[in-house]
């Protein structure tokens, strides 16, 4: 047990790491014998079939003939897929982070296929038990075993995708490190594969229970949604002027035709997610901010006293070293893309702090509609500045989303942990692509330590905290620290981090297949517009009529004139600039570029060296930059001749170590090749090659959808992609800490990184939360099991405040709860499917088998380094 240390008299600090309230440990998780699902799958089958074809109770029908059919197909798929789940049992322990944390994306898609094997099952044996009753309805049950059908077919063919990446990636390396090839041929895969099935009857199956509604539920006002949007768009509307709330009131009318017709749901899931653009999502995820939901959403979470919005002006300041605090460096205020402009903030608080409520605070504040910023009493008690300070970078994609979406469980943070919380309101993309949330990010850590005294806050200690892209936002903020040699934040708390940009492909990222939250198709749009390849107006769909047609033709007619006469106009500065002196050209050059020296300084010059300390304040040109800002364009070319250093992006994946991995020993590669497949011989020529053995096709979409790959020189910039980043600038990180979901497409991600910090000795942990989807931080309040998951995030906080030097026993997480006993008693009635505690090697098998044993882990954590001066609570 750490010793309590004081800090200030914040009592709610003094927990120590693991001064949680204690619990009883059960004796270890389970592990489903594989071989005795597969018996009991053949069996219930077999009988099944053997009633329905005609015996002597056996109903006749389309619907008995269908559930035969069905029977058999499932056992076919099953006979196929026996071999190779024992096989990667075998050899996805390797690919752990260690020992303690079994995950990693082969043993997720394993867990998956195990979940869909043990749901046909339950399926099945509940129709033995029923199939003679009168109220036994025949077509729905042959409609949900079809549908576990199909997604057991599609999942068979991601396991052999699976088996190719385990012949053509190196020992102990989840990515394929390279756009074409494999990651390639997934994306065309996948975007000619059916997806449906995971969206209707199937959605979430492999998810724990509780979160299974709430996930239909976003299901079902999602495609509802995106009917109505559809509609709501004619003739040429400016990105963004359609309002939510008519969409989302219509919507509400005609989602009950989802609710009750599960195919037409999947099929429009599909047809959603495929074709949709940016704009559609950045809109849908937004619906949460509405005034309606939100005020809902305050009213049911904890109250605080202190909940600002503020609006901090774009002013450089100066920031002491942290390596001589009587030297200093300009902090620049953030202006690629979209020219310098104020940087949103929100400061939370539990309870009023000294200077939270200061003029200057007064003059920095917001106004929000519908919302009260600052809760205050005649009497209100002013507490002492805290010591400790959150600051918050909130997820969505890099697209969507503000604080005021991640409020709840914000204000239930800064409850627990009595400190206030500094949440970022960065830029989004299309609009304002990578670098400009980094800027504003950036600009907004060094301004807190620069203006503590407003925040309520001594100073003392800072910790980072994002989710999803907020956690690449945390680790780039700070490389970017370290870049300039400003204070570096005491500790990094990152929730399921998207690490990895760009479009390699990994065994976890195969799930982007059937994820309800995370497809493909979103995932590569979102990043897409983050790197600058995705448009920043909205794609409009049009109604036919003659007065929509003349708009878009005078729109068209308009924008041509407009692109060249900006064309023509540019073609004539540039030649004037070429024609100019060389002196002149000196002269121009750093004016020009002022504005992005920030990010040269960080990404594009050598990551070795920090930004070079000026003597005096810098002056920093406040003019609004283009629309179309050259910042990202310089990440791909090398314009300026004071760099002698290549760009990172044209580095080789050797230079900056990516593959961490050393050659495997006889035994394992021996292992791994007994699982892992070539591609099928004799097609590699042909344009595209066939990516199945022979005698087995998945599913196909009557429609493919838009998938493109854009391999963009910015998504391989560490300050992009950290998990490509140089040891050089892993190794001035602070502590580390990641909370992962074993289901998420990104695992592999925190996976992958959590190795990379540890190759180069950085202290990091790694904790990884089980049966819950990405996201989970937003949907804490929907039920325990993701309540439990946020406490773990919290926890992880409380240790960057409370870390000692010399780190506490590192231990397992204890158990949480479930709350789905007895889902499937007829499981259990039908012989050992599990066996004992297991020694370090397979983990818990499937939702199915927690669902049978009625317990299971929902998260495993464990410390990745002795000498991490972190914690393994």
């Amino acid at each position: 047990m750490a010793s309590n240390k004081k800090s200030g008299g914040n009592t709610k600090i003094d927990k120590g790491v693991n001064g949680r309230r204690s619990s009883k440990h059960k004796e270890g998780p389970v592990v489903m014998d594989t071989k005795a699902v597969f018996v009991a799958l053949y069996s219930v089958c077999d009988e099944n079939v053997t009633f329905f074809s005609g015996g002597a109770k056996g109903p006749q029908g389309d619907a008995a003939r269908r559930l035969v059919d069905t029977m058999k197909l499932i056992q076919e798929h099953a006979r196929s897929l026996e071999p190779v789940i024992s096989g990667f049992a075998a050899v996805y322990h390797h690919f752990d982070f260690d020992p303690h944390i079994p995950a990693n994306g082969y043993r997720s898609l394993v867990k998956v296929v195990r979940c869909c094997l043990l749901h046909i099952i339950h399926k099945g044996r509940y129709i033995t038990a029923n199939r003679r009753s009168i109220f036994f309805r025949a077509a729905h049950n042959a409609g949900e075993m079809e549908a576990y059908c199909n997604a057991l077919c599609q999942l068979r063919a991601l396991l052999y995708l699976a088996q190719r990446m385990l012949h053509d990636n190196s020992h102990g390396n989840l990515f394929f490190q390279d756009e074409s090839g494999l990651s390639e041929s997934f994306v065309r895969e996948y975007s000619s594969m059916h997806k449906g099935c995971f969206y209707g009857r199937c959605l979430g199956f492999q998810f724990t229970p509780a979160i299974r509604p709430s996930l239909q539920t976003i299901a079902i006002g999602l495609v509802a949604f995106g009917e109505n949007y559809r509609r709501h768009q004619s003739g040429i509307v400016e990105a963004g002027s359609i309002a939510p709330y008519g969409v989302a009131a219509s919507s509400f009318f005609t989602s009950g035709k989802y609710a009750i017709d599960p195919e037409l749901r999947g099929a429009e899931f599909e047809r959603i997610t495929q074709n949709l653009d940016v704009h559609f999502w950045k809109t849908f995820w937004n619906i949460t901010e509405t005034e309606v939901l939100s005020s809902l959403a305050s009213m049911t979470s904890t109250t605080v006293k202190v909940n600002r919005a503020l609006s901090v002006p774009p002013v450089p300041f100066d920031l002491p070293l942290a390596a001589n605090h009587r030297a200093s460096v300009t902090i620049a205020p953030p202006s690629s893309h979209i020219g310098t402009a104020p940087v949103q903030m929100r400061l939370i608080s539990c309870d009023l702090r000294e200077g939270q409520d200061s003029e200057t605070m007064q003059s920095l504040t917001r106004s929000e509609v519908g919302s009260i910023s600052l809760s205050l009493g005649l009497k209100t008690k002013r507490l002492p500045s805290s010591p400790c300070l959150v600051i918050h970078f909130h997820g969505g994609g890099f697209v969507a989303q503000t604080s005021k979406s991640h409020e709840p469980y914000l204000k239930s943070w800064s409850q627990e942990l009595g400190v206030p919380i500094l949440s970022v309101d960065y830029s989004l993309a299309p609009e304002a692509p990578f670098p400009r949330a980094l800027e504003e990010c950036f600009y907004a850590y060094c301004w807190a330590l620069r203006n503590h005294h407003l925040l309520g806050w001594t100073g003392e200690k800072v910790c980072l905290v994002g989710d999803s892209a907020g956690g690449n936002l945390c680790v780039t903020t700070s490389m970017r620290a370290a870049a300039f040699g400003v204070r570096m934040p005491d500790g990094i708390v990152a929730a399921y981090p998207a690490t990895l940009l760009t479009a390699y492909a990994s065994p976890s990222r195969l799930l982007t297949l059937m994820d309800p939250l995370l497809p493909l198709s979103v995932l590569s749009r979102c990043l897409s517009a983050y790197a600058g390849n995705e448009p920043q107006t909205e794609k409009q769909v049009e109604r036919v009529s003659t007065l929509s047609m003349v708009r878009r033709d005078t729109a068209l007619l308009l924008r041509d004139f407009r692109q060249g006469a900006s064309n023509w106009i540019h073609s004539l500065l540039d030649s004037n600039k070429a024609s100019a002196s060389p002196s002149t050209a000196a002269e121009v050059l750093p004016e020009a570029t002022g504005v992005r020296k920030s990010v040269s300084e960080a990404s594009i010059s050598s990551p070795h060296a920090d930004p070079p300390v000026p003597s005096e304040p810098e002056e920093f040109p406040t003019r609004k930059l283009s629309v179309k800002s050259q910042t990202c364009q310089d990440l791909g070319s090398h314009t300026s001749n004071c760099h002698s250093e290549p760009l990172l992006s044209e580095r080789t994946p050797e230079d900056v170590k990516f593959s961490i991995s050393m050659d495997a020993e006889p035994s394992v590669s021996s292992d791994l090749s007994s699982v892992a497949i070539p591609p099928p011989a004799g097609v590699q020529e042909s344009e595209h090659p066939r990516e199945f053995p022979l005698g087995f096709e998945p599913l196909r979409s009557d429609k493919l959808s838009e998938m493109r790959v854009h391999s963009s020189p910015v998504v391989k910039d560490p300050f992009c992609s950290p998990l490509l980043a140089p040891d050089s600038m892993l190794k001035g990180l602070p502590p580390i800490h990641i909370v992962a979901c074993a289901l998420d497409p990104m695992l592999d991600d925190s996976v992958m990184f959590a190795k990379r910090l540890r190759s180069v000795d950085q202290p990091v942990t790694l904790c990884v939360v089980d049966d819950l989807p990405h996201g989970f931080l937003s949907l804490s309040q929907l039920s325990r099991e993701t309540r439990e998951a946020a406490s773990v995030c919290v926890e992880r906080i409380r240790a960057v405040f409370t870390q000692k030097e010399t780190p506490p026993e590192p231990r397992k997480h204890r158990k949480l709860e479930r709350t789905d006993r007895g889902v499937l008693p007829s499981l259990e009635e039908a012989g050992p499917l599990f066996v004992g505690p297991i020694e370090g090697g397979e983990l818990g098998g499937g939702k199915g088998a927690k669902i049978a044993d009625g317990e299971g882990l929902v998260a495993v954590a464990a410390q990745s380094n002795p000498d991490a001066g972190g914690i393994g609570a």
